[in-house]
C-alpha cells in the first residue's frame, strides 16, 4: 500500500507545483511504493534490464538519478552510478511533463528537453511512469 502522507504530498504538488527541485523525488517515492502492488508495473519493471537515468533540472542546477530495472525502483540526489542515458530541462518544463500539461515528445522535438545517451531507455522510463501514473490513478481521486 501506498504511504498516505506521500499521496498527500504529491495531491498538494499538483495543486501548487513542485516547491523544489527535490519534490520531483516523491514521484520515484510513489512509483517505489506502487510497484509492490501493483502486478502490471511489477511485471513491466520485472521485464526491463536495470537502467540508471540521470536527471537534471537546469534552471536550479539540481541533479537527481533513477534507477528501474530487474523488478525495482530506486533513486537518490546527485550523480547515478553509470548512467545510460541523461534527460535535462528546466523546472518548469519537468513540472508541465509530470502533470502531462506538457508531452515528452513535443518538450524532446522542440529542445526543451535534451536527451544524451540511449534513447530507448529514456523511452522505457516515460513508459514506466505512464504506467505508474495510469495504475495508481485512484489514489488521487
Amino acid at each position: 500500500m501506498v504511504d498516505q502522507k506521500i499521496v498527500d504530498e504529491m495531491k498538494e504538488m499538483r495543486k501548487k507545483g513542485p516547491s523544489a527541485p527535490s519534490d520531483s523525488l516523491k514521484l520515484f517515492e510513489f512509483v517505489k511504493q506502487l510497484a509492490e502492488e501493483s502486478e502490471d508495473l511489477k511485471e513491466e519493471l520485472e521485464d526491463m534490464d536495470a537502467t540508471v537515468v540521470q536527471l537534471i533540472v537546469t534552471d536550479a542546477n539540481y541533479k537527481y538519478w533513477v534507477k528501474m530495472g530487474d523488478g525495482t525502483v530506486d533513486y537518490g540526489e546527485g550523480e547515478g552510478e553509470d548512467p545510460s542515458v541523461t534527460m535535462s530541462a528546466t523546472g518548469a518544463t519537468w513540472t508541465g511533463m509530470s502533470s502531462g500539461e506538457i508531452e515528452s515528445t513535443s518538450a524532446y522535438m522542440s529542445g526543451d528537453l535534451v536527451i544524451d545517451g540511449n534513447l530507448q531507455d529514456a523511452i522505457a522510463f516515460g513508459e514506466i511512469q505512464s504506467i505508474a501514473m495510469e495504475e495508481g490513478a485512484h489514489y488521487f481521486e
